[in-house]
């Protein structure tokens, strides 16, 4: 990649997880206004159900994490947090039509698997005894394989879970000295082979992270090479974002020191390389899974989707309720977020109260715009008829609701970093890196002031 382009596009924009962006957020979302949208959420599209667990304990915090997670507490802290996440399903259950199907449960952290699986299984009881699922729902777990012995991964594959995203970060054990990250607890080849016994329908993810310290370029390709040597059935490689004021944990990394921007593209695009010669195919940002994989056939079909959970396709795209601190519920026309405190999180809960601290109610605009922003990051492109119709309104309608900056626009093309088509736009192969600041030249948010980003790259 030239470097005038490199320097020129690398700067920070949002990660488009959601739209409006987490840090848009207000404190005048309150519970009852999530009370309000849950109910009204039965009536609003998708109608599939997405429930999300937030497990924030970790035995041991890894230096490179962004994620709301806390040190492991003693084992009745422990009980009292499951059983009030446990209070707080209930309470939403409740609430949500039965008729509806289930689509997703995803478990994310924290360490997901640091807990005790039988919290977990509990869980996934409570929902199958009042909901009907999809054919095929997923399933999901995030794993620290550090922890993965044979009663635990019996213990999960028997609560129900079909699909593992075991964080792996890199092989390099100095590396994952640096950024105090432990090592799998038996081979990972031991792992996946347990994991997939008597069960074909098990799906297994290796997660990695690229710009940590002591990561070269050479050697992330080199641990990309013992991944695809495994074949798992996706992969992701995660760019880490340096973070330093939302994160403080991260300024440890200084210590060692942080791959120049250079070395980090390299570092991309030598991975990218080994996968797609073993068969990969990039999906979306960041992910990459084999060519039979439901991501890729969704892709080609353009029908590729994402939520806080990650990528998945229409068909298994529901409205999401979140359980657990700091969950973020995305539901057809707004967001709400749980409390950061443990503590404040189990007292509410145990009085029957919600623990909002903080959401955003979506205008008719943004509903639009997050469309047409997912529909880039997903499937890279706009068409914009077609995208009207699926919105069920005017061209000029979705691009009314969008910010206009037709000079931004062409600068991208003449960079190469999309194409432009009888007024259409298609990410390039090479511009794909830089797919977020493409997103942004539609945000009418973009240069609100105090907000901060991380950069692509």
């Amino acid at each position: 990649m030239e470097k005038r382009i490199l320097e020129k596009y690398n700067k920070p924009v949002p990660r488009y997880t959601s739209y409006p962006p987490a840090n848009f957020f207000t404190e005048e979302y309150t519970s009852e206004n999530y009370i309000q949208a849950v109910k009204e959420s039965n009536q609003w599209n998708p109608q599939l159900i997405s429930f999300y667990f937030h497990i924030p304990f970790c035995k041991k915090l890894c230096y490179f994490c962004g994620c709301n997670s806390y040190g492991m507490r003693k084992l009745d802290a422990v009980d009292d947090y499951m059983k009030a996440m446990i209070k707080e399903l209930k309470l939403i259950v409740e609430k949500l039509d039965k008729n509806r199907l289930v689509a997703q449960i995803h478990y994310g952290g924290g360490t997901p698997n640091a807990v005790e699986v039988k919290y977990l299984s509990e869980i996934n009881k409570i929902i199958s005894s009042n909901f009907n699922f999809i054919e095929n729902p997923e399933i999901a777990i995030e794993c620290n394989p550090a922890y993965l012995d044979e009663d635990q991964i019996h213990g999960l594959k028997k609560a129900g879970f079909k699909r593992f995203s075991l964080g792996i970060q890199d092989y390099d054990t100095e590396v994952l000295k640096a950024v105090n990250r432990e090592r799998p607890f038996m081979p990972l080849d031991h792992i996946m082979a347990m994991l997939k016994e008597d069960d074909p329908e098990v799906k297994i993810n290796l997660d990695f992270i690229y710009g940590l310290p002591k990561q070269t370029a050479e050697g992330f390709a080199q641990t990309i090479e013992k991944a695809v040597e495994l074949k798992p059935d996706r992969l992701v490689t995660f760019s880490y974002a340096h973070v330093p004021w939302v994160s403080k944990i991260q300024k440890k990394l200084e210590i060692h020191g942080l791959p120049e921007n250079k070395e980090k593209v390299r570092m991309n695009e030598l991975a990218l390389e080994v996968m797609q010669k073993n068969g990969y195919e990039v999906i979306g940002m960041d992910h990459y899974a084999k060519s039979d994989d439901e991501l890729c056939e969704a892709q080609h079909a353009n029908q590729l989707h994402r939520n806080f959970q990650g990528y998945c396709t229409r068909r298994t795209t529901g409205q999401v309720y979140a359980f657990g601190v700091t969950g973020i519920s995305q539901l057809e026309k707004g967001y709400a977020q749980n409390t950061k405190s443990i503590d404040d999180y189990i007292e509410n809960i145990n009085k029957g109260k919600f623990n909002i601290i903080k959401g955003y109610e979506l205008s008719d605009d943004q509903v639009i715009i997050r469309e047409t922003i997912t529909e880039l990051m997903c499937n890279h492109r706009i068409i914009w008829d077609e995208l009207a119709a699926k919105l069920n309104i005017t061209t000029g309608r979705l691009k009314a609701a969008l910010a206009n900056r037709p000079n931004e626009l062409k600068e991208l093309e003449e960079d190469g970093i999309i194409r432009i088509e009888n007024g259409n736009i298609f990410m390039t192969n090479n511009g794909a890196l830089f797919i977020r600041n493409v997103a942004s030249a539609f945000d009418p948010l973009i240069g609100t002031a105090g907000k901060t980003f991380s950069k692509p790259v």
